[in-house]
This record gives C-alpha cells, sequence and structure tokens, in this order.
C-alpha cells in the first residue's frame, strides 16, 4: 500500500558534516517526519516539517510514566547510486509487538515502512559515501495526552529523526575492533514477565549504572545475567551475544528477557545458510569460563544495527580477565560483519532478499 505525507521543506538547510568526522548520534538531518494518534481517528496527519523542537505539556503522561519506544535503523548509500535500507520490515513488526506490551497502538507495518522511506529520500542527500558511515534512523513513539493517572493514554505522537553517522569504532577503515566486557552480576537488565524484549527507553536507563561500573574496570560493555540466578548469559550491553565454542555457535533464546534484534536473526540466517550449528539456547558463565580455560571458546561478539558485530577479545569476570582468542577479531565475527555489511551497502548481491531500494 502506497501512502502519501505532506512535505514541508526547511528554508534554512543546514551544512552537512564533515564524514571524515562524523560522530555516532550528534549530528541531524533537516527534516523529520511526525504523525499523530487519537482513539477517535487513529493515526493520521503525517507529515515531513523541518527538524526543530516539539512542544509538550509537562502533564504529558510519557513524562511520568515512560509510555514510549523507538528503534534503530540504517539507510546505506551505494557506489552505483542507490540507496538501501536494511528489512525495515523487521524493525516494523518489532514496533508492534512493542506496542502490545506498553498498551500503546500498533501502527500498519507499511504505513511504518512509507513513513521512513518517504523521510529518507527528502534527506537522501545527508547518506554519507565514506565508507563505513550511513545515516542512521531513529523512529520513536511517545504518549502525549495530558493527564496525571497510571492509566494508558489514548493520545500519541510518532516521530522520525535522522542522524548521518560515522563507524561505530574509531578505526582508519570503519571497521571492527576488539572489545573487553563486564560480567554484571549484581544489577539485572531484565526478568521474565518484564519488558527485556521490548525496544523502550526504561531498559536503557536501568543499565547506566551497570555501564557506569563497567567503565570504571576498564571495560566497554556489560554482560548481562539472568535476574533469576544471575548465571545464565543474555546480553552484552544493549546487543545480542553468541559465543563460539566447540563447532557450536551459541546465543540465548528469545524468552521475553532479550531484545529480537534485526541484526541477531540475520546472523542467525547467515550462519544457517553456511552450514554452521548454531543453538538457541541458555549458556551459563560458568561454562563460557570452563570454556575460556579448556580452549574451546573461540570467539564472542555482540550484533546490533550501530556496530553490526562486535567482536569480544577481553571478558572480566570476578576479578580476572579472560582474553578470548588471540584477544583480537575473530575469523567468524570478520566474516559475518564483511558479509552483512557488503549486502547492506549493496557491494554484494542480496540473495537473502533483506535490503529494500528507494
Amino acid at each position: 500500500m502506497n501512502y502519501n505525507f505532506e512535505i514541508n521543506l526547511t528554508k534554512k538547510p543546514k551544512p552537512k558534516p564533515n564524514p571524515d568526522t562524523l560522530k555516532f548520534g550528534r549530528a541531524f538531518t533537516d527534516h523529520m517526519f511526525m504523525m499523530e494518534y487519537t482513539a477517535d481517528k487513529g493515526w493520521h496527519d503525517g507529515k515531513v516539517v523541518p527538524y526543530g523542537p516539539i512542544e509538550l505539556e509537562p502533564s504529558s503522561s510519557v513524562l511520568h510514566y515512560s509510555q514510549t519506544q523507538f528503534e534503530g535503523m540504517k539507510a546505506y548509500r551505494t557506489a552505483d547510486g542507490r540507496y538501501l535500507l536494511f528489512r525495515p520490515y523487521m524493525n516494523a513488526a518489532r514496533v508492534n509487538k512493542t506496542s502490545d506490551r506498553m498498551c500503546m497502538p500498533e501502527i500498519d507495518e507499511d504505513l511504518f515502512v512509507s513513513a521512513v522511506k518517504t523521510l529518507v529520500e527528502v534527506e537522501k542527500d545527508w547518506i554519507p559515501e565514506k565508507p563505513g558511515t550511513s545515516l542512521y534512523i531513529r523512529p520513536l513513539i511517545f504518549a502525549n495526552e495530558t493527564f496525571i493517572g497510571v492509566a494508558p493514554a489514548e493520545i500519541f505522537k510518532f516521530i522520525i529523526i535522522c542522524s548521518p553517522v560515522g563507524p561505530y569504532y574509531d578505526t582508519p577503515d570503519g571497521g571492527i575492533l576488539a572489545t573487553s566486557i563486564y560480567v554484571e552480576e549484581e544489577y539485572v537488565r531484565a526478568a521474565s514477565g518484564g519488558t527485556g524484549f521490548a525496544k523502550v527507553g526504561g531498559n536503557y536507563a536501568g543499565s547506566m549504572k551497570a555501564q557506569k561500573v563497567a567503565k570504571e574496570q576498564g571495560c566497554e560493555q556489560v554482560l548481562w545475567l539472568d535476574a533469576i540466578e544471575h548465571s545464565y548469559v543474555e546480553e552484552i550491553g544493549t546487543s545480542n551475544a553468541f559465543f563460539v565454542i566447540g563447532d557450536e555457535v551459541i546465543t540465548a533464546p528469545l524468552l521475553g528477557t532479550i531484545l529480537p534484534g534485526v541484526t541477531r536473526a540475520s546472523v542467525i540466517e547467515l550462519l544457517q545458510k553456511w552450514g554452521i550449528r548454531i543453538s538457541e539456547r541458555r549458556l551459563r558463565i560458568e561454562d563460557v569460563v570452563k570454556a575460556s580455560e579448556d580452549g574451546t571458546l573461540s570467539e564472542i561478539f555482540a550484533t546490533g544495527t550501530a556496530a553490526v558485530i562486535s567482536p569480544v577479545g577481553k571478558l572480566q569476570y570476578r576479578g580476572e580477565k579472560l582474553t578470548i582468542g588471540d584477544g583480537g577479531v575473530g575469523t567468524l565475527a570478520q566474516r559475518l560483519y564483511d558479509t552483512l555489511y557488503s549486502i547492506q551497502t549493496g557491494t554484494a548481491t542480496d540473495d537473502m532478499n533483506w535490503t529494500l531500494e528507494f
């Protein structure tokens, strides 16, 4: 289904940032998409408008009860002048799963993708061409009904903003680097029955304390354990975690406590295509340590939209730092990154039918 949105272009376009000095999530494009929801009209009045402040009353329920969610996506410019989105319908489906959990109105998947495409088409000149760069897309939905009282709102706003971003890692070629991970045993990210599978702001706010501790320990990220036994590995920071032990690649199952990542799903599908044994099962941190000690743990890596693949070179657990493999980027992590990035940027044939050209 095709949707037509009103487009109001800015009269004061901003200069494009230098692609050589782009930081992640610091520069924003000239325009944003906005759409309203009311119980009587549903989603309506979608339009592209100049990027700028939004009006929000102090009594808006999102400020008091956190009825909000967001997504993360990317658009890429190919060497032959095409523009690609990566699996946008998976983001649309995840929005609706989050909406169901958060008592928010669902949005038609075609409407969601059409809104993203419309804004990115307007802002396509903001998509940087340098290798390792892309246009990060941030859709968000929040309740802006004005009342105080713990109840689902009936008025919402849907906004999409875009940010030209450099490589997640500060490398000359925009490639990947091995990181150091701190195993968190005190704080928890999510429990069964909670909102761990939903992409909501509270999940991230609640993780910042553990992230601060990890930084103090000299680590870049946190490895979260389960909330009940503090034993089973779940996520790395805000990304899904994979462990290569022997001939098996292991990642936590989708039991409601971890995010169903788009990159996670893509990695699983690639591994299955390549004939590599991939298991979605629970894995104890003690078994990870044992595998490290006996030499069967060859790689750990995280997956997510921002960095695509994040290899882990060191794991800090109870005061000891374990070196994973040779401490660098593992062979499988590099292969996955190269394959995914090549598909995303159109330098390889997309035989998985993952990209959407616009």
